[in-house]
């Protein structure tokens, strides 16, 4: 996950802080220096890099923050406002004043822009309610129109094409059908080139001049690094662009282009990709992402996503359920899955506040042990699910066979169960004190 290394630099360095009774002028600066080394390591431009050190200081002074008696939070939340600042500060989200909203969605060839079209096409839809169509103005990738409507018909949202025509024309015609149709977001997948040429900008200059749209959105990749910077100071020259959507949030990318790029062109950061599924374009908010970088996790999206994924009323019944001690193996499966579709282990431990990060070896782990769970439930009958006290050698030899897996892969998963079970006998005994019976950290053994 981008920013997961400066995450980690934070936590370090505000550790250390949290040790010293007060703050003097020489472990500030010393926190300082470390702050700015970990900004550069994470490729942030040095121009801002700058700004924020000199930033934080001046407001740590401006507060009187070495006249505390504990500064450490206090300095934290000195870092935190200025990431947020970075970041754009304010909420991203598109004004939809008009009708339609036209999104023009711009970007060099190869960002995966038409891609990206239809996660903003599913956001819009499935996540804000609007009635979307798509229009397929790359006219010069053989296979751009025709991946365009496949990503429609998956999404069940409007598509326009007029096939090879003039993309101005496109654009024009592709305008007066969502308006007379009434859809309330109209998105255009322009031509991208492998580098930014003349004739590129005169193409989306002369849409931009017959269409009028309410947003100019540049796709740029966070693994792009300050080329980032460079490319969207060039589209915006030209195209007045009014945000920016940064791909692969989710990579190995360091972040610093995210940082960097607001400071450096004025321009806010509307969406996040965080993933390949059609569900993995997020709203970009500067606060909730300030609150990971600085690991205080981010309990909002957390909320919003498993709302998407699960149903309230069935978690309510389950939840009844399982403090009861009811639930049945196939119930287990059901609630592992919902967990799935909010996002990976990993992912979902970033986002709660405290949670200690989980190592590459315990996601896979943790994500091996689901598998597992899931092969040997598959693979008993629907009785066997309901009643797994009945299962006997020969059962389990047959489960074995079916699953592919082995006698002790059967017995781990029945024992997880009967773990699971216990524990949520204990929550209910528990419940009236408030208390938290040991051993309910850890994700319920997964990954351990």
């Amino acid at each position: 996950m981008a920013f997961e290394s400066l995450s980690d630099r934070f936590g370090s360095i505000f550790k250390k802080l949290r040790g010293q009774s007060r703050l003097t002028e020489k472990n500030m600066d010393d926190m300082l220096k470390e702050i700015r080394m970990a900004l550069l390591e994470a490729d942030v431009n040095f121009k801002v890099v700058k700004s924020f050190v000199a930033d934080v200081k001046e407001k740590a002074l401006g507060q009187d923050v070495y006249a505390k008696v504990n500064p450490s939070q206090m300095v934290v939340k000195i870092v935190h406002d200025e990431i947020e600042e970075l970041l754009g500060a304010e909420q991203t989200e598109i004004s939809y004043q008009a009708h339609p909203t036209v999104i023009m969605l711009v970007g060099l060839q190869g960002t995966g822009k038409t891609t990206t079209a239809g996660k903003l096409a599913y956001l819009q839809k499935n996540k804000l309610n609007k009635k979307v169509m798509l229009a397929a103005l790359d006219v010069y990738r053989p296979a751009a129109i025709a991946q365009l409507e496949t990503l429609a018909k998956q999404n069940d949202v409007g598509f326009f094409s007029m096939g090879m025509e003039d993309p101005v024309k496109i654009a024009i015609e592709a305008k007066k059908k969502a308006t007379a149709e009434g859809y309330d977001v109209l998105i255009l997948d322009t031509a991208g080139r492998l580098q930014i040429d003349e004739g590129l900008m005169e193409e989306l200059k002369k849409i931009n001049h017959e269409v009028h749209p309410n947003e100019v959105l540049l796709l740029v990749d966070a693994a792009a690094g300050q080329d980032a910077v460079n490319v969207a100071n060039a589209f915006n020259q030209d195209l007045r662009l009014s945000g920016i959507i940064m791909s692969k949030l989710d990579g190995d990318a360091r972040g610093g282009s995210a940082l960097s790029i607001k400071y450096l062109t004025g321009l806010p950061i509307k969406f996040a990709g965080v993933g390949e599924k059609m569900g993995d374009l997020e709203i970009f908010y500067p606060s909730r992402m300030a609150d990971r970088i600085l690991g205080m996790g981010d309990v909002v999206t957390l909320v919003e996503k498993a709302k998407e994924a699960i149903d309230e009323k069935e978690a309510e019944r389950e939840a009844k359920k399982m403090l009861d001690g009811e639930f049945t193996l196939e119930d287990m499966l059901r609630q592992m899955k919902q967990v799935q579709r909010i996002g990976s282990l990993g992912k979902i431990a970033s986002m709660i506040p405290g949670m200690p990060k989980l190592t590459d070896e315990q996601k896979a782990t943790a994500e091996r042990e689901m598998k597992v769970f899931e092969s040997v439930i598959n693979s008993m009958t629907p009785y066997e699910r309901k009643h797994p006290d009945i299962l006997r050698f020969s059962h389990k030899n047959r489960i074995a066979k079916g699953s592919g897996l082995t006698n002790a892969d059967i017995n781990r998963v029945l024992r997880r169960y009967e773990q699971s079970k216990q524990l949520m006998k204990q929550m209910k005994q528990y419940q009236k004190s408030g208390k938290v019976p040991p051993g309910m950290g850890g994700l319920g053994g997964f990954g351990r």
